[in-house]
């Protein structure tokens, strides 16, 4: 969420393991508040990156989520002593990690073929978790809440006060920071808000950024899981960054939005009764068009331990 980059790894080398840990200091608990559903997600992502980057260098990711009952704050175990194994297909995404980037440009009208949709949702299935593409009924209704989340959070300083400690609205604002989210990664401003792209420059105005007309009918997903607990966010977050990435071997772009489910009057409502999901826990725009900018990561000697 917002690039806050919430983890922590330590190597142990007597194991052969890596331990994940949440940060809560970068915690938000204003829009993500205790138990931290979002951070959960995105060290959920963080981890998977790290077992398809172990499979790239031939080691079975053996996987064990919050070890240890008496310490919430450690959130994952994996051992990379053993070889991969001959049918893990997790080294086939290692190339996307790199070239995945959150895109806030505007997408083209261009559909997405039933074919790529399908094999996503394979991908979410994998990990635990299941991809719904809503109808165009659906769709309307997920972006009146995202419009209404926006609504709440421009009349409520405390969250408008979390998003902007993320943020650097200012492209000469100094030396650029290792987290969050810079100017030059917010993408043009929408002339007709059609799309579900958060505004990170809010009522500011940013230096050289322009306007532009996004498509009038984005195409969206919801990922889910059946349940709401912290193993279900950590399995949600590898499912989402497993779409994530083969969206980006499919050659689409994408961006997130959890503006709604940071609200827990609205979360409720973006699902669909009628699914089998009972709890959405992202929602994604996926289509074709410009890839988004890199964004900043902190230094490995920031978020790795090795003992």
């Amino acid at each position: 969420m917002h690039n806050a980059q919430p983890w922590t790894f330590r190597f142990l080398r007597h194991s052969g393991s890596l331990q994940l840990r949440g940060d809560p200091e970068r915690a938000m608990p204003k829009t993500d508040p205790a138990p931290h559903r979002a951070l959960h997600l995105g060290c959920g992502a963080a981890l998977f990156n790290l077992r398809v980057t172990a499979a790239h260098a031939c080691r079975e990711p053996v996987t064990r989520l919050l070890p240890d009952p008496a310490d919430p704050w450690l959130l994952a175990e994996v051992n990379l002593a053993g070889p991969v194994r001959d049918d893990d297909d997790l080294a086939v995404l290692h190339p996307a990690i790199r070239r995945r980037h959150t895109s806030r440009f505007p997408f083209t009208d261009e559909e997405i073929p039933e074919s790529i949709l399908d094999g996503l949702c394979g991908a979410a299935l994998l990990e635990g978790a299941r991809l719904y593409v809503p109808d165009a009924w659906h769709v309307r209704s997920v972006l009146d809440l995202v419009h209404d989340a926006e609504g709440r959070e421009a009349m409520d300083p405390e969250a408008r006060a979390e998003t902007a400690r993320w943020t650097q609205t200012d492209i000469n604002d100094g030396a650029p920071r290792p987290e969050g989210i810079p100017a030059y990664a917010f993408g043009p401003r929408q002339r007709d808000v059609t799309a579900p792209v958060r505004d990170f420059a809010g009522r500011q105005t940013v230096p050289g950024r322009g306007s532009a007309t996004f498509e009038k009918w984005p195409c969206l997903v919801l990922l889910g899981t059946a349940d709401d607990r912290p193993t279900d966010w950590l399995r949600a977050g590898q499912a989402l960054e497993r779409v994530l990435l083969q969206a980006t071997l499919d050659g689409l772009v994408t961006s997130l939005t959890s503006h709604a489910l940071e609200w827990p009057e609205l979360r409720w409502a973006v699902r669909d009764p009628g699914s089998a999901m009972g709890h959405v826990q992202m929602v994604i725009r996926l289509g074709y068009g410009p890839t988004g900018p890199a964004t900043p990561r902190r230094p490995v000697g920031d978020v790795l331990d090795i003992v």
